[in-house]
């Protein structure tokens, strides 16, 4: 072959490269055009359309489903919990579901149209079904309980809830009525699918807004992305807000501190005409009620006439309620709703009878299997006693790893239920306690208080400050090489006795912020950190910059004289 026919040939095959690369550089240029300039003009189905009765909450798809339609439309248990109100209990040994709120409680059974309403009965027109491993409840009832507004679309199925006082801004799709549609699409560009074709008009929720596109749902549920300047504002959609049950403790108390003292009452009852004057203080709490056995009875060692006493004096009387402080009987006696309730009902009625102004709740010695049934326990006392005008107030130890006197307690939850938690801030060296020390110092006080401000967010102003009025005379022993402690609770008199007896001179102690003295009696090294006029006066300092609700004291009896002039200040 001479070298023109090479050189043809060569030619040949370099136009041939050049056609093809045309075409190709041709495709790039058509499927750039097509997929990064021209819009998407594919559509889609949502994934959703295949679920019935589809749940979405702020624009998003729940995972969960409606049962129903309509008057007849039923909400999963499940979804209630995790959007609408999480304390919502479910027992299953009876099917029942007991749901709460600051002043009503509902119970209700699976496959029943029989219900009550704060102890009282009532007939639901639709019952709480089970399906499968479900439990559905009927949404017109609970519209009414919690306030929550639901839109239910009759050709998607697709189920909008609201919650009360929620609030979303609402969007108009631009143009006018005959004018080109706007395409809803899956992402936010426009080389994203449509979901949906938007005619002019068509009102929609905006549930987020990223400047060149927003999110918005129709309300046929369906939701995506469209440019934000296809849509113009319209307004929100406010869901009325369920109305704020006014508590007693806030028209009675509010700005007013509490000043509290129990009443230790055993077998014997006190004797009004002994006890005087205690001035400053403005409830006692006598322990007159105490539950005795699995089933939620309740015993009751209450005396009107003390009752009359202290009216008499100008002070509220909040009737205290124990488990015994007995571990096992509580896991019994709060175990169901139907022995829950046998306690609280008793504790009503004695409350009428005696004519209580409150009930302080103190539950101690309680495995931590069994907290959520004492935070329970409030919930369905709360608004049975606030529909009787009733005070409620639970004690709470500081927070600690103890499992039976700390751990079980849900200081946030009861916080958000009680009108009051009274913080026990005392024992900080126990009766039994290996080392000799303060029963509740300054630092471990104060410290003990911020936790529960800090940590479990429970405002301050619920909070009242327990504080002791007994001192432990602490004996250190040598046996085997080893020192043995043991103590004893003794009233604020006792130890002035003491000092003044032995001519003991008490030194301040900076670490505890309390006066201090030792001394030997028949060999044995004595040791007593002192609860008197400077201790108190340093607890309600610490309760008044605190902004708390107030003081309670532990005990009147080992109280004196002094102790209720440092305790008034409270006031001051």
């Amino acid at each position: 072959m001479d070298r023109r026919q090479r050189q043809r040939r060569v030619q040949k095959r370099g136009g041939l490269f050049r056609r093809l690369l045309g075409l190709f550089i041709i495709a790039a240029a058509a499927y750039w055009v097509v997929f990064y300039v021209m819009p998407n003009r594919l559509h889609v189905e949502p994934d959703w359309k295949s679920i019935d009765k589809p749940i979405f909450v702020k624009g998003q798809l729940t995972g969960f489903s409606a049962s129903g339609t309509g008057e007849n439309l039923l909400l999963p248990l499940p979804f209630l919990q995790e959007y609408v109100d999480s304390s919502i209990r479910y027992e299953a040994e009876s099917k029942s579901v007991i749901l709460s709120t600051a002043s009503e409680l509902l119970y209700m059974q699976a496959d029943t149209t029989k219900a009550s309403l704060n102890n009282k009965p009532i007939q639901l027109r639709l019952a709480p079904e089970e399906k499968g491993e479900l439990t559905y409840l009927p949404a017109e009832t609970l519209k009414d309980l919690y306030g929550f507004e639901l839109q239910e679309d009759a050709e998607t199925g697709a189920v909008q809830l609201m919650t009360s006082g929620e609030t979303v801004p609402l969007g108009k799709v631009k143009g006018e009525k005959g004018g080109s549609n706007i395409a809803l699409r899956q992402e936010a560009t426009i080389h994203a699918p449509i979901v949906a074709d938007m005619p002019p008009g068509t009102i929609v929720k905006i549930w987020d807004d990223n400047e060149d596109w927003i999110y918005v749902q129709m309300s046929n549920g369906y939701t995506g992305f469209v440019r934000d300047g296809d849509i113009i504002s319209d307004g929100q959609k406010t869901v009325k807000p369920q109305p704020a049950a006014s508590t007693r403790a806030e028209r009675s108390w509010s700005g007013k501190p509490v000043n509290l003292v129990w009443e230790a009452v055993y077998e014997r009852k006190p004797n009004p005409d002994s006890i005087g004057k205690l001035p400053g203080i403005n409830v006692v709490s006598p322990t007159w009620f105490r539950i005795v056995d699995g089933e939620g009875n309740v015993r009751c060692q209450a005396d009107s006439g003390y009752v009359q006493w202290a009216h008499k004096q100008g002070m509220e009387v909040w009737g205290l309620l124990s488990n015994s402080f007995e571990a096992d009987m509580t896991t019994a006696a709060l175990s169901t709703y139907e022995k829950r309730m046998r306690t609280i009902v008793q504790m009503l009625e004695y409350s009428d009878l005696y004519n209580l102004d409150g009930i302080n709740i103190d539950f101690e010695n309680v495995y931590t299997k069994d907290g959520e049934n004492v935070t329970q326990f409030m919930r369905e006392l709360k608004p049975m006693a606030q529909a009787r005008n009733l005070i409620v107030s639970i004690d709470v130890t500081p927070k600690s790893n103890s499992e039976m006197w700390s751990l079980f307690l849900d200081r946030r939850a009861l916080g958000a239920i009680a009108d009051f938690i009274i913080v026990m801030a005392y024992d900080e060296h126990w009766a039994s306690s290996p080392t000799a020390g303060s029963v509740a110092s300054l630092p471990w006080v104060e410290n003990s208080i911020t936790r529960i401000i800090e940590e479990d967010d429970v405002p301050p102003e619920k909070i009242i400050l327990g504080i002791p009025l007994y001192t432990r005379i602490w004996s250190e022993t040598k046996s085997d090489g080893e020192i043995k402690v043991s103590s004893k609770a003794v009233s604020m008199d006792a130890v002035a006795e003491i000092i003044s007896s032995k001519k003991l001179k008490p030194k301040f102690e900076q670490a505890s912020g309390q006066n201090y003295v030792e001394y030997k009696e028949d060999g044995i090294p004595r040791k007593i950190w002192i609860e008197d006029k400077l201790s108190l006066k340093a607890r309600v300092d610490l309760a008044k910059s605190s902004g708390l609700g107030g003081i309670a004291s532990w005990n009147r009896s080992f109280a004196n004289q002094a102790a209720w002039k440092a305790l008034k200040e409270i006031h001051q």
